[in-house]
């Protein structure tokens, strides 16, 4: 009984101690429950190891969630396996113990595990490559044709044609605007849109041949509006009486303006003082300019969209799903859909606006609602000839007067300030590298060419760049040079053919203000873009961008409403030349912001690296002249070995 008895007090005794160490043990488990998470991820890493993983990178041995997970289970599975008999597997009741622990321990890690992914708790660390910011890149990618990589023939003309319908917009636009305060009928309208298409068509050849080379289509310009009207309203024609002399005079007026205003261009650009002046541009004061080239233009958008919002709203939605929703369903390599998706949604919306003009659905609506929703009020189809060459001076001789060349080359000089704008962001979707200043300057220089021929011709309005075909390059991610030489063809082609090309200017103009909602955004967000080689957590920084970008668009608000209201700009004297050339610079958006972030960028500044970093200028200091970089020569040099001849620096 006594050694019974002793040998019972001996095993509780053991028992004691064992129980008091599982104390022990489930004590210290809590105190690192709170890492489990980090212990149990470096348990099975250490396990993947030892199961013949030592000879693997460092970089594949990080596994991800998933095969921790997996992992785990096989722990568990294991763990449970071994606990559902431990006395025979493990005669040791402290290892079986053991074993069980630690089931319990991955179930509860791996619980806690869950609740974090999905909310419950802290989330997990992020990985270091994860904490990286987007890498600062000079060339757009994700471009499917860039400006030296034209797409196969077919395609290309499609697209080069679908170019062509979107310039059709202004260049339908403004002669309807401008040609009956003119004195000028449907006829004077439909010859004023053949020789626009057909300057358009030569000019934008000759930017894509000899100026910058970008994919740029050069058209007519609301920026010299204002001068027009100004040149209507002028009291040598009040006299005249009959309409037709009348517009005839006005016309011919407008040429003369137009000719001398080139010549500030020109000389600008072929002199290289624009590529002095550029030198100076950095991707800081680039991006108010470049932004409010697009977002500038919002009166165009929703205000005429919402003047027939019936065939409005169908065209933006339609675009909106072909263009952005159907790839991003799909999938597919092919790109039709969202490539040609002007095509698509304007021939569905342009027969279905038809419809509802034979349907009779506009007979008892206001003149004003006709004139924006009908598809036969265009009134150039019966008008326009079959058959007709513009040529130079048709208009007859032209005319000139001091005062209203100096308020066009006002214009030509605010729209050469934002064609440098526009310039900027084409390049960017043509995925080119930044325009030195001197192919800028050039491209300039060409431009005033243009403008030149708009006089000679009599288009009785200005060129510059369209921002609506640059938001097209966005649209459809094609940047090739060729494309939009081959839609200068079509300008040429259907400015000739008269009937035909009046029958596809002839679309309404809120299925143009649809589309525009699309493309001036994509310009504007170019400028956006350029954000990205500048310092956002400077406050000067913040400054020029917030305080340029804000009065670039209150100071033109401010005037355009006065004009609206008063019929006259604040500026208001008895010479009306005057008064455009204050009026016009201040009503422009992407002239205000650009020039207020020009001057704020050189002016407050130290000449240190810390500031030039901060805006921008080590990204772009490889581009401020021609030959530092070879990408230049690849994208921007003359063809037909003309550099030799012309040589840029």
């Amino acid at each position: 009984m006594e050694a019974h008895d002793f040998d019972l007090e001996a095993r509780w005794s053991t028992a004691r101690e064992l129980i008091q160490r599982h104390i022990n043990l489930l004590s210290i488990s809590f105190e690192i429950y709170n890492q489990s998470d980090l212990l149990l991820e470096d348990l099975l890493r250490k396990d993947l190891k030892l199961e013949g993983r030592r000879g693997v990178r460092e970089n594949e041995v990080k596994e991800d969630d998933g095969d921790l997970e997996a992992h785990g289970e096989k722990y568990v599975r294991t763990s449970q396996l071994q606990c559902t008999d431990s006395s025979w597997f493990f005669p040791s009741f402290e290892l079986s113990f053991g074993i069980c622990y630690f089931q319990w321990f991955i179930k509860k890690s791996r619980r806690k595990q869950e609740r974090n992914m999905a909310g419950g708790g802290h989330a997990p660390p992020p990985k270091q490559e994860e904490l990286q910011p987007h890498p600062v890149k000079d060339q757009l990618p994700n471009i499917s044709y860039c400006i030296t990589s034209p797409p196969p023939w077919p395609e290309a003309i499609l697209l080069g044609f679908q170019h062509y319908l979107v310039m059709l917009g202004t260049t339908v636009l403004i002669p309807t605007y401008l040609v009956p305060q003119m004195g000028g009928g449907n006829e004077e309208k439909a010859k004023m849109i053949q020789t626009i298409l057909f300057v358009a068509g030569i000019n934008t050849l000759q930017q894509t041949f000899f100026g910058t080379r970008l994919p740029a289509v050069i058209g007519a310009s609301y920026t010299y509006v204002p001068t027009t009207i100004s040149i209507i309203l002028a009291g040598r024609y009040s006299d005249v009486v009959n309409p037709q002399e009348k517009f005839e005079k006005i016309m011919r007026g407008t040429q003369g303006a137009l000719i001398v205003a080139s010549i500030l261009q020109i000389v600008v650009g072929f002199s290289g003082l624009w590529r002095n002046v550029a030198r100076f541009l950095s991707p800081l004061s680039a991006v108010p300019l470049v932004a409010l080239s697009g977002f500038g233009l919002y009166e165009l958008g929703f205000p005429v969209f919402s003047k027939c919002v019936e065939i409005g709203l169908p065209q933006l939605i339609l675009l909106l799903i072909f263009s952005q929703y159907i790839p991003h369903l799909m999938h597919s390599e092919t790109h039709v859909f969202d490539r040609f998706a002007v095509l698509f949604s304007v021939a569905i919306v342009w027969i279905y606006a038809h419809l509802l003009t034979v349907g009779g659905a506009y007979k008892h609506t206001p003149e004003a609602t006709q004139l924006s929703c009908r598809t036969d009020r265009a009134g150039i189809i019966h008008a326009a000839p079959w058959i007709r060459v513009p040529y130079p001076f048709q208009w007859g001789a032209p005319t000139f007067d001091a005062g209203e060349a100096f308020a066009m080359m006002t214009a030509s000089f605010v729209a050469l300030v934002e064609s440098t704008g526009v310039f900027i962001a084409v390049s960017r979707y043509a995925s080119a590298t930044p325009l030195p200043p001197a192919i800028l300057s050039r491209g300039i220089g060409w431009q005033g060419v243009g403008i030149l021929f708009s006089g000679i011709f009599g288009t009785g309005n200005g060129s510059s760049v369209s921002v609506e075909n640059a938001g097209l390059l966005a649209l459809t991610r094609v940047g090739s040079r060729r494309v939009v030489q081959i839609s200068a063809s079509f300008m040429i082609f259907f400015s000739i053919l008269g009937k035909f090309g009046a029958v596809f200017a002839s679309i309404p103009a809120p299925i143009v203000a649809a589309m525009y909602c699309f493309f001036f955004a994509y310009v504007g967000s170019a400028g956006l873009s350029l954000l990205q080689f500048c310092n956002l957590n400077s406050f000067r920084t913040k400054f020029i961008i917030g305080f340029s970008i804000f009065m670039g668009f209150s100071i033109p608000q401010y005037f355009n409403e006065y004009t609206l209201v008063k019929g006259y700009g604040p500026v208001h004297t008895g010479a009306r030349w005057f008064n455009d050339m204050i009026n016009v610079p201040f009503s422009s958006e992407p002239f205000v912001a650009g020039l207020l972030a020009f001057v704020l960028d050189t002016t407050l500044h130290r000449k240190d690296s810390a500031t030039r970093k901060d805006r921008g200028l080590p990204w772009w200091d490889r581009f401020r002249s021609y030959k530092t970089d070879t990408r230049s020569e690849e994208f921007y040099s003359l063809p037909f070995n003309l550099n030799k001849f012309f040589p840029s620096v």
